[in-house]
């Protein structure tokens, strides 16, 4: 496949640098490892409720976004700063870093809890990375291979509770560095990145857009690699299995899963969260671990909206934005995606307002399209009614 010839920097949206959508500026807040605090869940809501469409929206990298802004209000940048959600305003948007949000509660070789925290300190306190493409996705895997198959740029998987290796663009090296020592291999790998694309002169969004990026990051890190690359590599086969993704319900001895329908958080549904667990851990399937849940939380969340049974139609159906918050959008997709969810279908399913199909899971799933007929197109076959359709698929 030839690479992508890039002619502009990419425009991820950020904070300070939003994206004007159809229902106003949308926000992304970086949450790197997912972990936002209860004090911060608290902030979120009322930044969503005064400022916003009233919700938080989860994102396919475990971060979130507030949509219904008006971006001339200086009041979101303030709030978000004074919690501790912009910690380095010139490296807001790359600060992008994936971390196994069981490890440490359940499961996984190694226990990676605070590596994204260590990483991000380092990535912040290097001047040269805030020029890091906003597309550029990091991650810390404890060896289940759960984040490393959301296609990382640049992963540390764990072999072991206190070593692993480099995998680049998906690609297993023989570079390896212990767990300590995790964020320092990735900062330097990012350097190198940076280094290789100026060197090829071109605009590069992903590691994946260089020629030979496995190889030539690992030259750089090792002059003695050998790269690995086999079908064995964490991650590779796809999408993670449940337990890998956080399902919703009671996980491990004590934590919690938590799944918003859609990936939507209302104000106060934030703030229950807020109530029944410090910290939260976003992850990068629209779920939410609490690891330490207060008493009765399952109870509380569950009466707020919030799924908390693994066995919940909705944990298989997600959404894009869709008609009024995308221009491009042909259907209310978030309308009929949760009529989907009332009438019980199980089938994992990925709705999208058009060919773009935004926010798509990595594993496998029914792949749900609007025409601009506003009729629907299952996995490329057009439907005439696809509540219809889709229910024929029920087990």
């Amino acid at each position: 496949m030839p690479l992508p010839v890039r002619t502009r920097a990419d425009a991820c949206p950020g904070v300070l640098a939003p994206h004007d959508a159809a229902d106003g500026a949308l926000a992304r807040v970086r949450l790197p490892g997912g972990l936002v605090t209860a004090a911060q869940l608290r902030v979120l809501a009322s930044c969503a409720e005064d400022l916003g469409d009233g919700a938080a929206h989860l994102t396919s990298r475990g971060n979130l976004q507030l949509r219904g802004l008006d971006r001339d209000d200086p009041r979101l940048v303030s709030r978000l700063v004074d919690a501790g959600l912009v910690p380095a305003p010139s490296h807001e948007r790359v600060r992008n870093v994936l971390a196994s949000p069981l490890s440490g509660l359940h499961g996984g070789l190694a226990d990676v809890r605070g590596l994204a925290s260590a990483f991000d300190e380092g990535l912040c306190a290097r001047p040269g990375l805030a020029s890091l493409p906003g597309r550029i996705l990091f991650a810390l895997d404890d060896g289940r291979g759960d984040v490393a198959a959301e296609e990382p740029d640049l992963c540390w998987v764990a072999t072991g509770p206190s070593e692993g290796f480099l995998q680049v663009a998906g690609v297993a090296t023989d570079v390896s560095a212990s767990r300590q020592d995790a964020p320092e291999l990735l900062l330097t790998a990012a350097e190198v990145f940076l280094t290789l694309r100026a060197a090829d002169e071109v605009q590069a969004w992903r590691v994946r857009e260089l020629a030979d990026a496995p190889g030539r990051i690992a030259a750089a890190l090792d002059e003695d690699h050998d790269l690995g690359g086999g079908s064995d590599v964490p991650g590779r086969a796809g999408s993670p299995d449940r337990d890998h993704a956080a399902p919703a319900g009671p996980i491990g001895e004590r934590a919690l899963g938590v799944a918003p329908v859609l990936g939507e958080l209302s104000a106060g549904q934030l703030r229950a969260l807020a109530d029944t667990g410090d910290p939260a851990i976003v992850t990068p399937w629209r779920t939410i671990v609490l690891p330490s849940p207060a008493p009765g939380a399952r109870d509380a969340l569950r009466a707020r909206g919030l799924v908390v049974d693994p066995d919940h139609p909705a944990l298989g159906v997600s959404a894009c934005a869709g008609r009024p918050g995308c221009a491009k959008a042909h259907a209310d997709v978030r309308a009929d995606a949760r009529a989907l969810i009332e009438l019980g279908v199980t089938t994992t399913a990925h709705v999208v307002g058009c060919e773009r199909r935004c926010g798509a899971p990595h594993g496998p799933h029914t792949d749900v399209v609007a025409r601009p007929d506003g009729r629907y197109a299952i996995d490329g076959t057009p439907v005439p009614d696809l509540f219809t359709a889709l229910a024929r698929t029920q087990p």
